[in-house]
């Protein structure tokens, strides 16, 4: 047992090809599009999702997944396909939902009439805490001090202001 080890060594050192062989041999795995197939795809972002058979104009990650597996025969992960788009500088925008119901008019109106009135009539509060405890003043001294209830002399009780 003992003349097999040195042999196994032998056999790793001859394997292992110094220390050229620690580098780096690059990425693991090849970017699935190339920049010009990219191109092809931002040609194909640029035309509406209508275009391609949906019936809003709303590109999502599982659209332009579709996209890219109808087009270039390729099969991307929903991640992939967001880490796709970030690489080649695209960004998420979320579109803002609004009600059809909705009449700028009519909050215009109330942001310039009725907002200002309902302002004026908040109550202003003074310095204070936020705090729901009570402050307590010391007897003898005069200053806040938080509970426990005693100060700092422990000689008086603290009473509620």
């Amino acid at each position: 047992m003992s003349n097999e080890i040195p042999r196994s060594v032998q056999r790793w050192r001859r394997a292992w090809g110094g220390p050229r062989a620690l580098r780096s041999a690059g990425p693991a795995g090849h970017p699935r599009l190339s920049d010009g197939q990219f191109v092809v795809l931002e040609g194909e972002l640029a035309k509406d999702p209508v275009a391609h058979g949906w019936p809003d104009q709303r590109w999502t990650l599982a659209r332009v997944k579709t996209v890219i597996g109808r087009r270039f025969h390729k099969r991307y992960t929903l991640q992939g396909v967001r880490k796709l788009l970030i690489r080649h500088g695209f960004s998420c925008h979320v579109p803002a939902r609004r009600a059809v119901e909705r009449d700028e008019e009519a909050i215009c109106g109330w942001v310039k009439e009725t907002w200002p009135q309902a302002e004026a009539l908040r109550r202003r509060s003074g310095h204070g805490s936020s705090s729901s405890c009570a402050v307590r003043r010391c007897v003898s001294c005069g200053g806040e001090r938080p509970p426990p209830l005693t100060c700092r002399s422990r000689e008086v009780e603290l009473r509620a202001a």
